[in-house]
């Protein structure tokens, strides 16, 4: 695999939820916004200030985004970010999008996993 490109996108993101048949949240959006629905919920990762009072949400996320376009042949990326931090133990939450992927990680181990990705061989840019 060759090395990646990431940055880390300014400010403080949220992994939140709200019922399946909840109407999709109005929000700018900002540097980033993800909304995905199942059968069993609507999960949305939003600025940590877009989270509405009364949702269950995990807080405290930073986002690297992996530079692209990635093409859809390209194999590996995820497994080539998410190996070295499972190592470093440094948990991630992940989303995919048609151009790139992007990894969320806790603000506290984000100095962390700069390091390890670094220390892979990939570039990331804060």
């Amino acid at each position: 695999m060759k090395a990646l490109r990431l940055t880390v996108l300014p400010g403080e993101f949220s992994v939140w939820r709200l019922a399946a048949n909840e109407p999709l949240p109005s929000i700018e959006g900002g540097s980033f916004l993800s909304m995905t629905r199942t059968d069993d919920e609507l999960s949305v990762v939003s600025a940590s200030t877009d989270v509405p009072a009364g949702a269950g949400a995990e807080t405290g996320w930073r986002c690297l985004r992996v530079e692209g376009p990635l093409p859809f042949e390209m194999t590996g990326v995820l497994a080539d970010l998410s190996a070295p931090l499972a190592k470093a133990e440094i948990p991630i939450f992940v989303v995919s999008t048609y151009d790139t992927d992007y990894l969320l990680v806790k603000v506290a181990d984000l100095d962390h996993a700069c390091s390890v990705l670094r220390g892979e061989g990939h570039t990331v840019r804060v």
